[in-house]
């Protein structure tokens, strides 16, 4: 509960985990990105960097994220859709030429082939000089919510949850700056949660992985430091705010009380907001401009270390350059003209958002109580419990618009009778085309026999008890692609079907 004594950078860290905040520096401004190939998503991230943003964040297409080549049959007309197509360390090579990765952060959305990546981006790092020790960044690594809210698994619980051990326990020693994990809230609440549901199912699977961890044997204060979360800042501006500053709170006395942890690191919850992509209309675009202007506002005011903003495109195609400057823009303005960067907890010590910060954590720790009475959050994922409160919630969210009880601008209420088109995104199709031939020259490329033998030896690992990191890393330094290494683990550990 709220204490007035209590300072920015002090346990519970609920006015912030930094005692100045942003008085000392400001969030990463990390514009999310990716599409096509590796050679036209490099031309974003080096324009976004010309522009301002201070880390690059990684969108990768489908089929990458789900573990299949661009040529497999499941990737035709899904390559470079909805991110990059990274089929292999070449196109890894490509993505981040002239961007020297020891002076800048990178966050990777990826999930089931967590694993891959990270050792793909190690190894262009290495090639251009860098140590691991001096790279810095973040892999979502977050699985438990693909089977809650997303979908991109591979393999069932239990054997990704060994993967996610592994990373945590490799990374530990050999990338000691990398953020192994990053708890997603974002994709539970675009699912349609509430604020409530998204920090408590996030905790609830925060729980699990680093009970994981201790189970394999890790000290907690050996992980927990790089252990990071993402959440969506939507359009309720107060309860967004209030929501920030009770998950930290929580957090500080979950890691304290119930793990042990004695590091000040592992008690501060460290967190990316993005603003909420379900928000965004496409009738009158534009007006996406100041739903996201309030909701990266709410994201300041509530703390985060790092912010995407999104663009006013974004429900219609992926964003033009033009509409990913404005968005970048948005952050700068409240950065260096808002004047709420100069105190470290604006709205603290205000009664509503008070009384709302101690309501959201009485909540959240009730859902957290129920999921340990059933059995802990993977029970509660295989009876499909969190999969049905956030469907219930989705639904009265939808209802309440299609009844006009929830207005949305341009919506249901104030709609234009004539809308002209805008000028969106669109993806040649002859990239594609490119991405496989340049993947069939890759695989022409090598020798067949040391791609099994590097196959081989990460079978054996997978069906023993060794960490897997660094056979994928010596698969992966071979050209053995992305598509490879995941089919050779399938083999082992199966794949996960939904009940």
């Amino acid at each position: 509960m709220t204490n007035h004594t209590d300072k920015p950078g002090e346990f519970p860290y609920t006015r912030g985990i930094y005692r100045d905040m942003y008085r000392s520096r400001l969030w990463t401004m990390r514009q999310y990105a990716g599409f096509g190939n590796a050679e036209e998503s490099n031309k974003r991230y080096r324009y976004l960097l010309a522009q301002g943003t201070t880390g690059l964040s990684v969108a990768f297409d489908l089929p990458t994220q789900m573990g299949f080549d661009s040529d497999h049959p499941m990737a035709s007309g899904e390559v470079g859709r909805v991110g990059v197509a990274i089929s292999s360390l070449a196109d890894m090579e490509v993505l981040f030429h002239d961007i020297p990765l020891r002076d800048v952060s990178t966050s990777m959305t990826i999930n089931s082939t967590a694993a891959i990546l990270l050792a793909l981006y190690a190894l262009v790092a290495l090639r251009q000089g860098a140590t691991l020790g001096q790279l810095s960044g973040t892999i979502q690594n977050d699985i438990l919510k693909e089977y809650i809210a997303r979908g991109t698994y591979i393999y069932p619980p239990r054997p990704a949850m060994r993967i996610i051990t592994d990373i945590f326990a490799w990374a530990g020693r050999e990338m000691p700056e990398w953020n192994t994990i990053s708890i997603s809230g974002y994709h539970i609440r675009e699912a349609g949660s509430t604020a409530v549901q998204e920090l408590a199912f996030t905790f609830a699977n925060a729980i699990a992985y680093i009970e994981a961890a201790v189970a394999a044997g890790l000290p907690v204060d050996s992980f927990a430091p790089r252990l990071s979360f993402f959440f969506n800042s939507h359009s309720d501006f107060l309860e967004e705010i209030a929501k920030f500053r009770a998950a930290r709170r929580i957090y500080a006395f979950l890691m304290r009380d119930r793990f042990g942890a004695t590091n000040p690191r592992s008690l501060m919850l460290r967190f990316h907001v993005q603003t909420a992509g379900s928000t965004l209309t496409a009738q009158q675009p534009d007006v996406n401009i100041v739903r996201t202007a309030l909701q990266a506002m709410a994201a300041v005011l509530g703390g985060a270390q790092s912010l995407h903003t999104n663009s006013r495109d974004e429900a219609l195609a992926l964003p033009t350059e033009e509409s990913s400057r404005i968005a970048l823009r948005t952050q700068q303005i409240i950065a260096y003209e808002s004047g709420v960067v100069n105190t470290a907890d604006p709205t603290g010590g205000s009664e509503r958002i008070e009384a709302l910060t101690d309501s959201i954590e009485r909540e959240v720790l009730a859902y957290l109580r129920r999921i340990d009475d059933m059995g802990g959050t993977l029970r509660a994922i295989e009876t499909g419990y969190i999969q049905n409160e956030i469907q219930n919630s989705a639904y009265e969210y939808q209802r309440a618009i299609e009844s006009g009880g929830r207005i949305v601008v341009g919506v249901n209420r104030f709609q234009l009778a004539d809308e002209h088109p805008v000028p969106t995104f669109h993806l040649d199709p002859a990239l594609e085309r490119g991405q496989i031939e340049k993947l069939r020259q890759v695989r022409a490329s090598r020798s067949p026999a040391a791609v099994e033998e590097k196959l081989a030896a990460l079978e054996q690992a997978a069906r023993g008890e060794s960490n897997l990191m660094p056979v994928i890393l010596d698969a992966a330094g071979a050209y053995v692609t992305v598509g490879e290494i995941s089919d050779r683990l399938r083999t082992v550990f199966g794949e996960y079907r939904e009940p």
